[in-house]
């Protein structure tokens, strides 16, 4: 299947092209599958001002010319090796100028370049202007993302019919993982989190070889289809929920509630944080809640625009963009609760919840 990337090239061209001696060195797999479609793990993409090349080694060069469109490259196995290819290109194409990703390419890579390319000047920026770019998706991406996330929510209605309190920590991952395989998902989105009892107060715990703790079981787990993530996260209870385990993790529900209902395109990122946690610390739970509010989602799980603290005054959100909702309460060495949807500002400018797993206190006994 060939998947057109146009919008997407044409529009880092306008970022950063201005003349027709410059071109810009794609060298991330992410970002390659982006503007290309394609998933590979070795090579490279030059872009100018009206032409593409993608490079791809014997290993690749089949699938590449069948799935990369010909109207947006020209497909290239490099029988020199892939600078030399691009040293090559250089002079053929009379570049004198290109920009890089400078937050992806190692120093070592980029001193290789410069010595390759002793005439052609090597810029940063492309990292920033891919970032933007990738903040703002296309109705194909966010299909994608509600792709995912559909098998997302399936998982989870499956475990709850799985889970045994015998049951080790790594076989909750693993059935999480194996199911969102068996139904779609390329791969989990990123490593799978399922913690109970004393180690859910850990956000970012890693599953242990151990069975379940009673108390608090937090699972953050997602899929990926065609490179998109999905990132959702439920905290259930293993046994019986006590009055201050209900209260906190109503008080997480409620936070969270609050800062969905307050969310709309144009919003200011820095309030609908505020507005989780200020409900969490006015109800006692003073620096329990350690991390933002949310974070942006696409090919990576991890990316703009956020829900932070730290962001700046005027960072608002614009339509089509992903991001999670996710506020939490940790309580070291006792138990944590976490609970995360996926929304985004459609192409209409409405808002978009991908999330559809229940969200009452659930007991598994």
């Amino acid at each position: 299947m060939i998947i057109r990337k146009r919008e997407q090239l044409d529009a880092l061209r306008k970022k950063l092209i201005r003349d027709t001696n410059e071109g810009i060195l794609i060298s991330s797999e992410v970002n390659q599958r982006y503007l290309s479609g394609f998933n590979y793990t070795d090579g490279y993409i030059v872009i100018l001002q009206d032409k593409a090349y993608l490079l791809a080694d014997f290993r690749y060069i089949e699938a590449a010319r069948a799935q990369v469109s010909a109207e947006d490259f020209e497909v290239i196995m490099p029988e020199g090796g892939m600078l030399s290819e691009i040293a090559l290109l250089a002079a053929i194409e009379k570049i004198g100028k290109i920009y890089i990703e400078d937050e992806m390419l190692s120093c070592s890579m980029r001193e290789k370049l410069c010595e390759k390319l002793p005439s052609v000047e090597i810029v940063g920026g492309a990292s920033e202007a891919l970032l933007a770019l990738r903040s703002v998706k296309t109705q194909w991406e966010l299909d994608k993302i509600a792709e995912a996330q559909a098998i997302t929510d399936a998982a989870f209605e499956h475990i709850l019919g799985f889970i045994r309190p015998h049951m080790t920590e790594v076989e909750v991952a693993l059935e999480l993982e194996f199911f969102m395989r068996r139904n779609g998902a390329e791969a989990a989105a990123f490593d799978t989190i399922a913690v109970s009892g004393s180690v859910s107060s850990m956000p970012h715990g890693v599953p242990r070889n151990l069975p379940l703790e009673r108390g608090f079981l937090t699972m953050d787990f997602g899929a990926r289809v065609d490179g998109y993530c999905s990132d959702m996260t439920r905290t259930v209870v293993i046994g019986r929920a006590d009055g201050e385990m209900k209260r906190l993790y109503n008080t997480v529900l409620e936070a969270q509630r609050a800062a969905l209902d307050m969310i709309c395109e144009g919003i200011e990122c820095k309030l609908v944080d505020a507005t989780a946690r200020n409900i969490i610390e006015n109800a006692g739970y003073h620096g329990c809640f350690g991390h933002s509010l949310g974070h942006g989602v696409g090919m990576y799980i991890h990316e703009l625009p956020r829900f932070a603290q730290s962001c700046k005054e005027g960072e608002r959100l614009a339509r089509g963009s992903v991001v999670t909702v996710e506020p939490g309460i940790y309580i070291a060495g006792k138990y944590g609760c976490r609970i995360e949807d996926m929304i985004a500002i459609d192409r209409g400018g409405k808002l978009l919840n991908f999330t559809r797993s229940p969200k009452e206190l659930i007991e598994i006994n």
